[in-house]
């Protein structure tokens, strides 16, 4: 619990004051992986605090690439006591692999950073992916469509989530039906 309590104090001092709405999709995030615990037992609380810290790389106090994966996990990697496997779904959370490509990036982030076991990378893609700006749910199409129409759809970040989404829906698909399997929390 306590890396999900400093995950929380290090998100909310580097996003609340800068950018509150970024902050609000960062307890959203954070609020479906909390949801996931039953399907991802004692993963589940990394999970949690990699949700919280996902978007970090978007203060202005740590930006240096201006890609947002790649900032957040370069700066955790720094930080003591950080788990790696937190640090590498930050790195990898929402198919940046993608979006470093399309800012030729894709090498660095790469060799910095292994990806993560297959199932919390869906489950990461899962929460970012189905809560909006706001901190609502939402559905992965939908998202899709918010992204596409906030950034334009000839952005990197347009063309990215474009050639994201059908790994975006995919993963989205895995998690549901992991959670059916097992049902309601109780």
């Amino acid at each position: 619990m306590d890396a999900i309590v400093w995950a929380y104090d290090l998100t909310e001092a580097l996003l609340a004051d800068d950018l509150p709405r970024r902050w609000a999709h960062s307890q959203g995030v954070a609020g479906r992986a909390r949801a996931l615990a039953p399907i991802l037992g004692p993963d589940a609380e990394l999970l949690e605090a990699a949700a919280v810290l996902h978007d970090i790389g978007y203060s202005p106090r740590i930006t240096d690439t201006g890609f947002h994966p790649l900032d957040g996990a370069r700066f955790l990697r720094n930080v003591e006591r950080v788990d790696e496997r937190i640090v590498r779904l930050v790195a990898h959370h929402s198919c940046a692999l993608l979006e470093a490509e399309e800012r030729g990036l894709r090498d660095e982030l790469e060799a910095e950073f292994p990806l993560e076991e297959p199932g919390l990378v869906d489950a990461l893609i899962y929460c970012d992916m189905t809560t909006t700006p706001d901190g609502t749910p939402t559905t992965t199409p939908a998202r899709v469509a918010e992204i596409v129409g906030r950034y334009g759809p000839d952005s990197i970040v347009g063309r990215f989530i474009r050639r994201a989404e059908p790994e975006i829906h995919a993963a989205a698909r895995r998690i549901a039906d992991r959670v059916t399997m097992v049902g309601p929390a109780a």
